[in-house]
């Protein structure tokens, strides 16, 4: 029997199909946590008339074992077949062939590395960037499971043209949050990025679907990099809100798009990939500095995350980590109230 999300999902999406083109798929990791960054990834398709219909229905069910809600098949403590989808959608769409994870996601980012540790203070940069420990860890076979879904995806009329990840880090939350941007506009606005990215790459209009931004329904107050295009409000909802934007296309945000969107999906799996990479290099970090090789934690609020912030305290003191740089200020309860950055 569906789940109660999968099935609003379901008919959400049954209410949102749309002609051929060019499609984009978005999901966030990492919006609630304590530590760590925000990842938000979208997954770009050509799409033609069998394939819009194949996006409207559930996947086969052979596809479905490895494309589905990242909830479902990834975790903290295994991300291998987001690993595998990163790495064959990075070969099949750009030709390359990363021998590293560090490759592998500077091939991912919308915005670069180097960009990305401009900002980074030196007695904390390798915090975040510590790659010693990193290593492949999807299987031969999950590879090629994955490289045949491709396939089979192709056949279906879904053709994956580009995946993009856009990385906030905890510096950077904390510094919107002053500004008076909640972390929710803050991943609206990487939403809003990735899709212009990806329209430039597409160069036709396009038909984008996100997931909801945490309880926002009516998103045109929060817009950032979109804000002051003209646009059509199609719909405001709890379940969906829908836009229309002249040259750019349609924008949705959909509930529970990451359980019925097969691009939604697929972002998520290599977001959830980046999100659990950053978490590790942070990790890898803690454990030679505390000499500690049994040192874990996921970053969220829970016990073992607690544990390791206050074990830690005395060491970063010593090292001069920047505060905002390791954790994520307290966040408010209430809805974001400033409008969005054009950041």
């Amino acid at each position: 029997m569906l789940s109660s999300p999968l099935c609003r999902a379901a008919e959400s999406m049954a209410k949102l199909t749309s002609p051929p083109g060019a499609r984009i798929g978005i999901d966030e990791n990492g919006l609630g946590p304590r530590l760590g960054p925000l990842i938000v990834t979208a997954a770009l398709a050509q799409v033609d008339e069998k394939g819009a219909q194949q996006l409207a229905r559930p996947l086969p069910p052979s596809l479905a074992l490895d494309l589905n809600d990242s909830k479902v098949l990834v975790s903290c403590k295994n991300v291998s077949l987001g690993e595998a989808w990163a790495r064959t959608l990075v070969e099949r769409t750009l030709g390359k062939k990363p021998k590293t994870p560090a490759q592998l996601l500077n091939l991912l980012l919308l915005e670069k590395e180097k960009s990305l540790k401009k900002d980074c203070p030196s007695s904390t940069i390798n915090q975040c960037w510590f790659t010693q420990e990193e290593k492949f860890e999807a299987s031969s076979e999950e590879l090629s499971r994955v490289s045949t879904h491709l396939d089979t995806l192709s056949k279906l009329g879904i053709e994956i043209s580009s995946v993009r990840t856009d990385i906030t880090c905890t510096s950077r939350l904390n510094q919107l949050k002053e500004q008076g941007i909640h972390r929710f506009s803050a991943d609206l606005h990487s939403m809003e990025r990735l899709i212009l990215k990806l329209h430039r790459l597409a160069d036709s209009q396009v038909v984008a679907t996100c997931g909801k931004v945490g309880g926002i329904g009516k998103y045109e107050r929060f817009f950032g990099p979109l804000s002051g295009r003209l646009h059509v409000v199609l719909e405001e909802g709890r379940a969906q809100s829908c836009y229309q934007f002249p040259q750019l296309g349609e924008i949705r945000f959909v509930r529970d798009a990451d359980a019925a969107d097969p691009l939604v999906m697929l972002a998520s799996l290599v977001g959830k990939y980046v999100r659990e990479l950053t978490m590790n290099r942070i990790g890898a970090f803690y454990r030679e500095k505390m000499q500690d090789p049994t040192l874990r934690f996921s970053g969220y609020h829970d016990p073992v995350t607690n544990a390791f912030v206050e074990k830690s305290r005395a060491l970063r003191k010593r090292l001069h980590i920047v505060q905002d740089c390791f954790e994520r200020r307290p966040a408010d309860k209430s809805t974001p109230r400033k409008k969005a950055s054009k950041s």
